[in-house]
């Protein structure tokens, strides 16, 4: 007999549908939360469970549930713990932990495409085309390689997930991968999906105007309240601020933070691991605990939200060689042009003493310290007209 404790996100389930597939009947899965996860393996260990083989994918136990966990190893063998989270590395001292973050070619890893070429090697299961297909587009989501690589079959294999419970998605995958030549949707899972890539657009679109800006220890980061669709709006709100160093999303109901980062320079993992959480280097997650609950709500609560740049401008545009206008909560207001190679800020007409190599620079300063946002067109033709008007000989 088998036993498979693993994670209740996409990446974890994966497992359990292979562990469906490679032993059928004989194995008993149980998904969990990565709190819940140090009770499932005591109650494990303290039942009789010599003759069960323990695996454990996609999460990893805390400290004393190692120790606990060696001692069964040592005594019966019947453990594999299979991780991919760089908080969980150390487990690799252990001949039952296996943890990789990169795969032979250098792609990132996710716990079911390890699982599976685990599952593969020794035999428990047969190669096949939809079910390799299935197990990348877990790996690209978990990743987010699916974005670099405009895969969005497998964005839409998430949302499919939360769109449904998880004993429905286990049960129609399970029959997919056993029947079908190629992983695919059928019709009205595609038509479900467009309906969910719709409610997401709005769902984001309403979450920009509540976000707030915080310094954070060493990082500047952006703080909001919400309870769906985290990794999508933690994504879209770092890309629409790319000042901030990372997006702080918090699910007050559920009492959990996640952490997402679109900058190769920030690791939220590391974050996360400040308040007892981990993960990936740019998403992550952890309980709202004491410290985090006075840094992310008492400290911020009361902030305005971003004021966003101004679209579909015409004439105020960034990196203009004309310059592009900003004003801050203040009223005042900066311009950002180029000169001599370099890029310079008028505040409120004045020349700033600091100087820089890119416009990109520029705008960073601005947006941390002032908080200050491109204004719209209206706003800068008035300024230029001014402008002209003051300068120009009296008749």
């Amino acid at each position: 007999m088998y036993k498979l404790l693993s994670h209740n996100d996409l990446d974890g389930v994966g497992c359990g549908i292979l562990a469906k597939l490679a032993f059928g009947q004989d194995v008993k899965v149980r998904y969990n939360s990565i709190a819940s996860l140090n009770r499932e393996i005591q109650f494990f260990l303290e039942n009789d469970s010599s003759d069960i083989f323990l695996f454990i994918t996609d999460l990893s136990p805390n400290e004393e549930n190692e120790l606990k966990l060696q001692e069964f190893y040592e005594e019966h063998g019947n453990v594999q713990l299979i991780d991919h989270h760089k908080t969980a590395i150390h487990l690799n001292d252990y001949k039952w932990g296996y943890v990789l973050l990169e795969d032979a070619i250098g792609r990132l890893t996710s716990a079911t495409s390890l699982f599976y070429e685990y599952l593969v090697s020794n035999k428990y299961l047969e190669e096949t085309n939809a079910i390799v297909e299935f197990v990348e587009l877990v790996r690209q989501y978990d990743t987010w390689e699916w974005e670099k690589n405009e895969n969005h079959k497998a964005h839409s294999l998430n949302s499919l997930f939360y769109l449904v419970s998880i004993d429905e998605f286990e049960e129609t995958m399970l029959e997919r991968l056993q029947s079908s030549d190629h992983f695919d949707f059928d019709d009205f899972e595609k038509r479900l999906l467009n309906m969910e890539e719709d409610k997401i657009e709005r769902y984001i679109r309403r979450k920009r105007r509540e976000i707030v800006q915080a310094k954070v220890g060493d990082y500047f980061a952006g703080i909001v309240y919400a309870e769906s669709y985290h990794s999508e709006l933690g994504n879209e709100l770092g890309k629409e601020h790319p000042h901030l160093d990372y997006i702080t999303i918090l699910n007050m109901g559920g009492k959990r933070i996640s952490f997402r980062t679109i900058h190769d320079h920030v690791d939220v993992s590391e974050v996360a691991s400040k308040f007892g959480g981990g993960g990936h280097q740019k998403a992550s997650g952890c309980n709202l605990v004491d410290e985090a609950y006075k840094l992310y709500v008492l400290d911020t609560f009361k902030l305005d939200p971003i004021q966003e740049d101004a679209k579909r401008n015409r004439y105020n545009l960034k990196e203009s060689t004309f310059g592009a206008m900003y004003k801050d909560r203040e009223g005042n207001q900066f311009l950002i042009y180029p000169k001599a190679e370099k890029w310079h800020i008028n505040r409120n007409k004045k020349l700033m003493d600091q100087s820089f190599i890119s416009f990109q620079e520029a705008e960073l300063l601005l947006k941390r310290k002032y908080e200050a946002w491109l204004v719209r067109d209206e706003d800068f033709v008035e300024y230029l007209m001014n402008e002209v008007k003051k300068n120009s000989p009296e008749k």
